[in-house]
């Protein structure tokens, strides 16, 4: 495939994250989706048990702020002083610092309530978009893509982008789960951070084209 495709595509997949992310939005306040709202947490509630909350408990810690800085410091050590990648280094810590801002303007721009019908745990602030899911959506994306070069077998890279799923799928579950978010609010911020993370990945990709080209014109 030819970079110009590549960057077609990913240019593309951005367009079509922010045009999702603006339908889901639309319809917050709306009947049909206060339906599926209601029938995806009837169904994950409906699974409570003592040791699915503990589960769930340890998922929505991992996507909370302090343990998101954490492991985003962490990788930048990482990038920097093991791979010794400024470029990549800058890539992590402006998605990430991004993702927060963007989080927060949308949180004020659409005030939404936070559901109220069964919570297990007890959170403040506004409730679309889940700041959990955009946040693991930014960060284990974010690895997945700046290490799959560095790996070198296909059952490694197959492993990268399943654990990193699976990682970004059980953070915004355990919010469902611990009623402090709509699934609308999940799949909202999923898209918002999607936006972000391809927008992102087409901007440096087209850098680093233009860095090289720059060097051979030289």
């Amino acid at each position: 495939m030819s970079p110009k495709l590549k960057f077609t595509i990913v240019l593309l997949l951005s367009l079509l994250s922010l045009c999702c992310f603006i339908l889901v939005a639309s319809m917050i306040k709306g009947h049909w989706i206060a339906q599926f709202d209601q029938s995806i947490i009837s169904f994950i509630q409906g699974l409570e048990s003592p040791g699915i909350t503990s589960f769930m408990k340890i998922f929505t810690f991992i996507g909370s702020t302090t343990m998101v800085v954490v492991i985003t410091l962490a990788a930048a050590l990482f990038l920097y002083f093991v791979l010794h990648h400024r470029l990549e280094l800058i890539f992590l810590l402006v998605m990430m610092s991004a993702t927060g801002i963007i989080n927060q303007l949308l949180k004020q721009y659409f005030v939404r309530q936070r559901p109220d019908l069964h919570r297990l745990i007890e959170v403040t602030g506004y409730s679309f978009p889940s700041g959990h899911s955009m946040a693991a959506f930014a960060l284990y994306a974010s690895l997945a893509f700046l290490l799959w070069r560095h790996i070198a077998t296909r059952t490694g890279r197959i492993s990268l982008i399943i654990l990193s799923s699976l990682m970004i799928l059980c953070i915004g579950t355990s919010r469902i789960y611990l009623g402090v978010h709509y699934p609308s609010d999940i799949f909202g911020g999923y898209l918002a951070s999607g936006f972000c993370f391809t927008l992102a990945v087409w901007l440096f990709q087209w850098y680093k084209e233009y860095r090289a080209y720059s060097r051979q014109s030289k």
